[in-house]
């Protein structure tokens, strides 16, 4: 039903057509490398069931010949793309609102990369372009920061990759690290590579955006800080409990923290959780836990969103 009704929303939006045709070239390239990459991987994936599943229909998609338009499988949607919900139109006039508009403007400005489902009540982004500048905006209307300032960036679970493409529009020598699965940073290597931002999974050589799924691969040259800001929208969340202890130490090493979460997930108090991290912090985070006025989930499966952000004291 869910599934029929994510189909039916982004129906809506029918009468906008996205260009790839610019894509066509970098599009063969990059799917002969994927296949390349995943050729030994599929005969040896070791996980949960669960894993398995998502690992499975992602890497159907990655070796889709429709790969080009992998933001209209119903999948990728479901997992990492919001549409046409009107909880965006209220986050968009939020935006609308703020002394930064004309910043956010250019921001929420969608690519054609992937195909996305423009938003029907303003075409010239999407909705989930809309939503992540909404998470940006909160950061920066609670703290007074510059987003142009931020220069390194460690984002836990990057969806496809849309937090590293808008970062590259703000600062231009950003140096960006996902840390996610393997075959989820395919699917960002994808789109960023699209986009012509230069990727890489291995930290030794320099560039502006790494794909890393090894914690110990995560090492800044032991810097005091590991980054201007830590990023885990959903996804440190939705971690058991002993695996998110693994990355406390990237989370007290950055300077600025942008978490979102929802109230709970299976059987953990997210909101207990991360009210008990805030105490843990605090002596060196200013810290702040605000309930996302707007965002409650799926239409089917309603509950309390929040964010988590923070600022070096």
């Amino acid at each position: 039903m869910s599934s029929f009704f994510r189909f039916l929303v982004g129906s809506l939006s029918c009468i906008f057509i996205n260009n790839l045709s610019k894509y066509n070239n970098l599009d063969l390239k990059l799917k002969a490398d994927i296949k390349k990459k995943l050729s030994n991987l599929k005969k040896n994936i070791t996980a949960t069931k669960t894993h398995k599943i998502f690992n499975t229909k992602l890497i159907n998609i990655l070796l889709s010949e429709k790969l080009s338009s992998f933001l209209r499988f119903q999948f990728v949607q479901k997992m990492f793309f919001v549409h046409n919900r009107l909880f965006i139109l209220k986050e968009l006039n939020q935006l609308r609102s703020s002394d930064n508009w004309k910043f956010y403007k250019k921001l929420i400005i969608e690519d054609n990369a992937g195909n996305p489902i423009r938003y029907i009540f303003y075409p010239f982004s999407s909705g989930n372009r809309i939503h992540q500048v909404y998470h940006l905006h909160i950061l920066n209307k609670n703290f007074q920061i510059d987003l142009k300032k931020i220069n390194t960036i460690l984002e836990l679970g990057g969806g496809y990759g849309l937090l590293a493409r808008i970062f590259s529009l703000i600062n231009k020598s950003v140096k960006y690290t996902i840390f996610d699965t393997f075959i989820v940073n395919l699917l960002q290597y994808y789109y960023l590579e699209i986009l012509k931002l230069k990727t890489n999974f291995s930290k030794k050589k320099k560039i502006n955006f790494y794909l890393i799924n090894k914690i110990k691969d995560l090492k800044f040259n032991n810097k005091r800080f590991l980054s201007d800001l830590f990023i885990a929208n959903w996804s440190l969340s939705e971690f058991p409990l002993k695996y998110r202890n693994r990355f406390i130490k990237f989370i007290f090493q950055s300077k600025l923290i942008l978490i979102s979460f929802q109230e709970k997930f299976e059987d953990i108090d997210n909101l207990k959780y991360f009210t008990l991290l805030k105490d843990r912090l605090s002596k060196r985070f200013i810290i702040k836990i605000i309930k996302n006025k707007y965002y409650y989930g799926n239409f089917f499966k309603k509950h309390n969103h929040y964010y988590f952000i923070a600022k070096l004291r």
